[in-house]
């Protein structure tokens, strides 16, 4: 069952991560339709083609790779200075040989993207869209990822709520087996030090799940009083009573004088009892509406640019992590298998109510179409936000010549971005390759 639990885990988060990328693809072709636009494909996935049809003149499918997608907008290149037969309008040619490496791979794009064209498309081809069409048609998609993201969040935000705070109960959560400095609380006690050192609470033969009902006498209603009560004791032997299954039992234990943080401040260290025990958390949770989702959304997406500023760092500690020259970081980013794992040992979980799951399955998904549309808001080629900085970058020079009284400086050549777009497309494989790997050979895990 728990295979099956898996397997279903993996599977909601492949076929909501596939039908957002195909939404996103839909937030290009829809507003690039409208105005006047020729869409030929729509396509999820990369590589050979699983499954496709054509309606109208688009040709909608499914290929094989499913780390991707794209649409096929007529005319996103210029034909580039000189590139034209005579026409004083122009014609639809483009030259096919250059020397110089970079000139040659703009003009074999260039050849490339007007292959197709024919004299019919004039109207149509994207580059001549103003620049504000461009932007909206390019900004679709990502647009597409965040609002997909601001439901999911709203659902869970106006329904469950968001854990902000925890309530300590005076239940045992944990035995802390042996006594260990404040800095290196959660450290694995060795067998010597589980022998020769252990807690007063291990030593008492508290277990998990007692509840404290009194201590030395007086009633305990709340952790707050408990943990007094333990600080106060110093090394004196303590009576306490616990309900343990529908059971009341004494215990004596003596707690131990050590130095620990008291209110928060981990700097300053105070002598106090010490029982060692972890109490049992029970969460309080936030809810809240669309402005409240907007809210939370604002702090993530800060969240997230400081992430995506750090990726490439981050990936490197991935690699690294692949070959053993450290441990991978618990807080690294993950690819979609990375994620589909994750869904998996969600779905699994056996701790985990039903709720619990697909609260958590909702919030991974939000947090993936979040961060995919963030990164494509990233200024540079072949991302949309390279496309998008293009269009601005050509409505802002066209006003400033009619501002000037000068001729219109025509449109963009975002082709001669090409390179870098070369350049941070194989940054990107790169990344994604490592993240991949990283994933199947140094997972994250839900307890790591």
């Amino acid at each position: 069952m728990t295979a099956l639990y898996y397997t279903l885990g993996v599977l909601i988060f492949a076929v909501t991560i596939m039908a957002s990328i195909g939404l996103h693809e839909f937030g290009h072709l829809i507003p690039a339709k409208r105005f006047g636009g020729k869409v030929t494909q729509w396509f999820v996935g990369f590589g050979p083609t699983v499954w496709s049809k054509r309606i109208g003149e688009t040709e909608y499918g499914i290929k094989a790779i499913p780390l991707g997608g794209y649409v096929k907008i007529v005319g996103m290149l210029p034909p580039g200075k000189g590139e034209q037969s005579g026409n004083p309008d122009e014609d639809l040619r483009v030259r096919k040989s250059n020397t110089g490496m970079f000139t040659q791979l703009i003009s074999d794009a260039r050849a490339a993207e007007w292959e197709h064209i024919g004299p019919e498309d004039r109207d149509r081809l994207f580059y001549r869209r103003p620049w504000w069409q461009k932007v909206v048609v390019m900004s679709g998609g990502p647009m597409v990822n965040l609002a997909i993201a601001f439901f999911l969040f709203w659902g869970v935000f106006a329904t469950v709520g968001q854990v902000v705070d925890a309530t300590a109960e005076p239940v045992v959560a944990e035995v802390v087996p042996c006594i260990v400095p404040a800095d290196e609380d959660g450290r694995v006690c060795s067998a010597e030090e589980l022998d020769n050192n252990p807690t007063p609470a291990a030593a008492a033969g508290l277990k998990p799940g007692d509840r404290f009902v009194s201590f030395n006498g007086e009633p305990v209603t709340d952790w707050t009083q408990m943990q007094k009560a333990i600080r106060a004791n110093d090394n004196e032997t303590a009576t306490i009573v616990v309900d343990r299954d529908g059971e009341q039992l004494t215990l004596d234990a003596t707690t131990s004088v050590q130095p620990r943080p008291l209110d928060g401040d981990s700097a300053t260290l105070t002598p106090v009892g010490f029982l060692g025990v972890l109490p049992e958390l029970t969460p309080v949770y936030e809810t809240g509406g669309p402005i409240y989702t907007a809210q939370q959304m604002g702090t993530m997406t800060v969240d997230v640019v400081e992430s995506l500023a750090q990726l490439p760092v981050k990936v490197y500690g991935v690699g690294k992590a692949i070959i053993g020259l450290q441990e991978r970081d618990p807080n690294g980013p993950v690819s979609v298998v990375g994620g589909g794992r994750i869904a998996g040992e969600v779905a699994s979980h056996d701790e985990f109510p039903l709720k619990d799951k697909l609260v958590s399955l909702v919030m991974l998904i939000a947090g993936f179409n979040l961060f995919v549309g963030l990164f494509n808001f990233i200024p540079l080629l072949p991302l949309d936000g390279g496309h998008i900085a293009g269009a601005l970058y050509e409505g802002l020079r066209r006003a400033w010549a009619r501002v000037r009284g000068l001729p219109d400086p025509g449109y963009v050549d975002v082709a001669k971005l090409l390179p870098i777009a070369y350049v941070m497309g194989l940054a990107m494989l790169l990344m994604g390759v490592v993240l991949i790997i990283g994933d199947i050979v140094v997972p994250l895990h839900l307890t790591s």
